[in-house]
Order: C-alpha cells, then sequence, then structure tokens
C-alpha cells in the first residue's frame, strides 16, 4: 500500500486504540506533535487548528521539522502535516478540530 494512504501499522493502532479507550487520560496529560515542514501552507493550517485545541483543553504539542529528521522524512514525506497524539498518528494533510478535541478529551 502506498504509504499516502497508510495511517499506522492497524495491529498497533488497534492495540493502542484499545488501551486508550479503556484508559482515559487528563487532557493536560497528552502531548500533540505536529510534523511537518517550513513553507507548508498545509502545515500552518494545521498548527492554528492544533494551538486553539490545546489551548482550550490544556494539552501541549510540539513541532518537528520533517527536513531536519531523516527518520520522519521517510516515514512521513507524502503525508505532511502529520499530527501524532501521544506519539500515535492521529490525522495528516487536513487536521479536524472537532475530531482533534475529541482525541484529546476522551
Amino acid at each position: 500500500m502506498s504509504p499516502v494512504f497508510r495511517r499506522s501499522d492497524r495491529s498497533d493502532r488497534s492495540d493502542r486504540s484499545a488501551k486508550s479507550r479503556r484508559e482515559k487520560k487528563d487532557p493536560r496529560e497528552r502531548v500533540v506533535t505536529l510534523i511537518g515542514k517550513p513553507g507548508c501552507h498545509l502545515c500552518d493550517d494545521a498548527q492554528a487548528v492544533i494551538e486553539k485545541v490545546c489551548a482550550e483543553v490544556g494539552a501541549s504539542w510540539e513541532k518537528k521539522d520533517i527536513e531536519q529528521d531523516a527518520e520522519l522524512h521517510r516515514l512521513y514525506w507524502e503525508q505532511i502535516p502529520v499530527v501524532l497524539v501521544d506519539g500515535a498518528q492521529h490525522d495528516f494533510w487536513r487536521v479536524q478540530e472537532e475530531r482533534l478535541r475529541r482525541a484529546l478529551t476522551s
């Protein structure tokens, strides 16, 4: 399957999803990671959504430059911006505000 359509390894994702459904975390303990690159307008749009939602729910967030990390580049070069929640891939290309909020508060 093309890496463009690969969100994450299904077995790994289902294990993490089942675990996250059992353990409701405080949003202040969650970390959102934005993987992007300078000059990417979709990355700028994603950052605006992430900043807004994280400020509302109290989650922290970080930004990583795909051009500065060979492994991130290998994994996500066709998907940026990529959003991770607690290290697990949440979304790519477009970030939906309500979906991110649900992920951080459920």
